[in-house]
């Protein structure tokens, strides 16, 4: 969506929005009064209270935390509840996240999306040593930039590859295993390297960055794949 100046909170407009729904005979689209500011989460909240209670969709946090609430908003994939209706927008167009199945309405299957992430071992195993994360350092950067993943899927769903239901880890799931694999504390550095070297690791990636524009709250998996590349190439750990 275009980004428009805001307009001021005492004024009320009309949105139209279109929503994918599951059912071909449910009802697609809606004409929504709102106040602003005013999310795509507050839109969908309207839709089911004045319009159609039927509509299915997930949330949670409603403050970008839980990740439950991404979808796709103008064929990109966003959160809603952090998805602010500008002013001059008149029409928004609604669908489910790409890539995985549609159980009703807005609400996927995520369990392929976590089916990658559990291949990377995503939980830390304890070395042998007494390490630490030096401030500042290489590992400490590389550390910072990787962790902070809500697991909402939007890189997963915005990558071309990772969709299409292939073995390919995808950038959710390569992005966690770069915070692990570069903290000098955890002991299964060798072996997530050996995991993302496979054929279903970072030399899938075409380095489109789709999945960093998709990102909510502004991680780079991108950059992440370029570095699991680099220190596995430089034969780290």
């Amino acid at each position: 969506m275009k980004v428009v100046r805001p307009i001021t909170t005492d004024e009320s407009r009309t949105i139209r929005v279109l929503v994918r729904r599951s059912d071909a005979e449910a009802r697609r689209a809606f004409t929504v009064r709102a106040n602003d500011p005013v999310t795509v989460l507050d839109v969908l909240r309207e839709i089911q209270r004045a319009h159609d209670s039927s509509l299915a969709f997930r949330y949670s946090c409603r403050v970008a935390m839980c990740g439950t609430c991404a979808i796709r908003v103008d064929g990109r994939s966003r959160l809603a509840c952090r998805t602010v209706v500008t002013a001059g927008v008149e029409e928004l167009e609604l669908a489910p996240l790409a890539g995985l199945p549609v159980v009703r309405d807005l609400i996927v299957d995520t369990h392929p999306f976590w089916a990658q992430w559990a291949r990377v071992r995503p939980w830390f195993v304890p070395g042998d040593g007494g390490e630490r994360i030096p401030p500042g350092s290489a590992a400490d950067e590389l550390v910072d930039g990787a962790v902070g993943c809500i697991s909402c899927g939007a890189c997963y769903s915005s990558c071309e590859i990772a969709r299409q239901g292939n073995d390919y880890l995808g950038p959710a799931a390569l992005n966690r295993a770069l915070a692990l694999i570069a903290d000098p504390r955890d002991g299964a550095a060798r072996e997530r390297l050996a995991i993302v070297g496979g054929g279903g690791g970072v030399d899938r990636c075409h380095y489109v960055g789709g999945c960093t524009s998709a990102c909510p709250v502004g991680l780079d998996p991108a950059r992440s794949i370029v570095e699991l590349r680099r220190l596995r190439l430089n034969g780290h750990a």
